[in-house]
């Protein structure tokens, strides 16, 4: 019920429309049973001469509107269900595309990648098939069925009494499945998250499962992960068809029920009474079957109902996160300071951390002026990446405060920020289009043969079938390592902003390429600020700054040559990568 709400007015609409179209459906099943007594009556009279089988042709000719009334309604509300349950279903994978977007790494993490590409697709699609099943059953089910018993009421106290029987069987029996089914449902689409992150998995890593002969490993994993679900499926379908043999059973017990009463009171009644006793048998009959398929319209909702109620829950639940990142109101800094960069005593762990001392970084606090190159280095897991990515608020700072142009990052609208923001992570995320489409990736400028030569990448690039419209496979694995960091690269500097993030953008490179391109860059774009996380000395040497980070603590900070001289860590770095002489020069 609750994401109904994502519904439109025009929906609503034409639900209504079909409603109306629904009860009359119902009317005209109704019918049937009436003309059918009248032509039993008919049939039945003694000495039938030419008006009565006027009659009779009559009422069989009402009997074939009616059917064909009620198939025609069938077909329209079938209609009207197909639009809603389309639109609908495109709508909720359009807004749950939406709010993933501006999500934070927090709530990635939380959910993980596998579990929202299946809330995406699969459990969309269970909301999807219940919701046209539901207009054209849930709402006719509980119609019929009212009018029906209305019309049967009075009509024999032994056949209502054998009818409610039947009924409260039904609903025992989808009571005690409902009971242990539900919870396998939940397991289930679990299940297919698990499925889809192996199978991910496998595909992303294909070069390593076979460098390391890993396909039976991969294949083992997948077969257990297989396995459960297949196992969970078979429970939950051998359960559920258990429903239709009991329905079946329920619908000709009950006629036989019916008809064994009916003649043991056509034989205990008088002449006078037999033939109105045996027209009332035959519409109850009719009746009392449109209970029972009424019922059987329910099962089939029952059916689908646990699998889309939890995969509702799951789309709920992304719809009603609140992102930990929350966006401000500020769309500019203070006029005359742009590119500028102070960290004021941040402390920062992970969301999920418990104790205090999971802190990834620890009072942390410098400053960066506007046109300075800043890089900062040490030892893995020091908290170089964590720090970097709080300047565009991957991260929220637990504590302290990060400023940019002088104002707070959490006060920017997220737009605004980033704007300012030429960032090139670890991994060179490449997409699946062309050259020029990857530098100008969305609204990212023009100038892509500019920038493309500031990062180096003009010697590759045109020579390439097609130059600067070459085609790009999907994560870019039709160009190298190398090739997919210069053109990351260049992205961030088609973007023209005033603070370029390279976190270890350079590490694919050869140290001639990296040195020529940060030369270029540094000519090319002169005045643009630059943080540079790396792990090679030659990357930073010429930095104006060098922040050495431990463990989550800055140990040292200055140029090249003054922590030679007084920061222990710097020199063990340095002194592990370069020889005596290269460090003196």
């Amino acid at each position: 019920m609750k994401i109904l709400k994502y519904l439109k007015v025009k929906e609503w609409a034409q639900i209504f429309f079909s409603l109306i179209f629904i009860v009359a459906g119902v009317w005209l099943d109704l019918k049937l049973p009436d003309f059918m007594a009248e032509i039993t009556q008919l049939v039945q009279t003694p000495g039938i001469n030419e008006n009565s089988m006027k009659d009779i042709w009559t009422a069989g000719g009402y009997m074939m509107l009616c059917a064909l009334g009620s198939l025609t309604t069938a077909i329209v509300v079938g209609f009207f269900a197909a639009r809603i349950g389309a639109s609908y279903s495109q709508r909720l994978r359009s807004l749950l595309f939406n709010k993933v977007e501006s999500f934070s790494a927090e709530e990635i993490n939380r959910f993980s990648t596998s579990s929202l590409i299946t809330r995406s697709t699969n459990d969309i699609t269970q909301v999807q098939m219940l919701f046209v099943m539901a207009l054209q059953l849930v709402i006719k089910a509980p119609i019929l069925a009212v009018w029906a018993v209305t019309k049967i009421a009075g009509k024999g106290f032994e056949w209502t009494m054998v009818t409610g029987a039947a009924v409260f069987i039904v609903l025992l029996t989808v009571t005690f499945l409902m009971i242990f089914v539900v919870p396998k449902f939940k397991k289930m689409q679990i299940l297919t998250d698990n499925i889809t992150r192996v199978t991910r998995e496998n595909l992303t890593g294909l070069r390593v499962v076979r460098a390391y002969n890993a396909e039976g490993y991969q294949e083992q994993k997948f077969e257990k992960a297989n396995k459960e679900l297949t196992d969970t499926q078979l429970f939950t379908n051998r359960a559920m068809t258990v429903m239709m043999p009991v329905m079946t059973v329920i619908m000709n017990g009950l006629s036989l029920s019916i008809y064994w009463i009916g003649a043991y009171l056509i034989n205990a009644a008088e002449a006078t009474e037999k033939l109105l006793i045996f027209s009332n048998m035959v519409v109850f009959s009719n009746y009392a079957m449109q209970v029972i398929m009424a019922f059987m319209m329910l099962v089939m909702l029952f059916i689908m109902m646990p699998r889309a109620s939890v995969s509702a829950k799951r789309i709920n639940e992304v719809l009603d996160t609140r992102p930990a990142v929350k966006d401000g109101s500020r769309k500019e800094g203070e006029s005359g300071r742009c590119g500028e960069v102070v960290f004021n005593n941040v402390c920062f762990k992970y969301p999920d951390a418990e104790n205090a001392e999971e802190y990834v970084l620890q009072n942390i606090s410098f400053s960066v002026k506007k046109g300075q190159t800043v890089a900062f280095i040490g030892s893995t897991g020091s908290g170089k990446t964590t720090l970097v990515n709080l300047i565009p608020r991957f991260f929220d700072v637990t504590q302290g405060e990060v400023l940019v142009d002088g104002i707070n990052v959490n006060q920017y609208k997220l737009e605004s920020l980033l704007n300012k923001i030429g960032y090139v992570p670890q991994k060179a995320v490449i997409f699946k289009g062309t050259v020029a489409s990857n530098v100008a990736y969305g609204d990212n400028g023009d100038e892509v043969e500019w920038a493309v030569e500031i990062a180096q990448g003009a010697d590759f690039v045109e020579k390439m079938d097609g130059g600067y419209n070459a085609e790009i496979a999907q994560g870019g694995t039709n160009i190298s390592g190398g090739q997919k960091q210069r053109l990351a690269i260049a992205r961030a500097v088609c973007r023209k902003p005033e603070i370029y993030i390279f976190d270890d953008s350079f590490s694919a490179l050869d140290y001639k390429t990296d040195s020529v391109l940060r030369k270029t860059l540094k000519t090319k774009t002169e005045g643009i600020t630059s943080l540079i996380v790396a792990q090679r000395i030659g990357t930073i040497m010429d930095a104006d700054k060098i922040i050495v980070l431990d463990e989550g603590k800055i140990v040292g900070e200055g140029t090249h040559k003054e922590l030679l001289q007084s920061c222990d860590v710097y020199k063990e770095i340095a002194m592990s990568q370069l020889s005596e002489e290269e460090l003196a020069s």
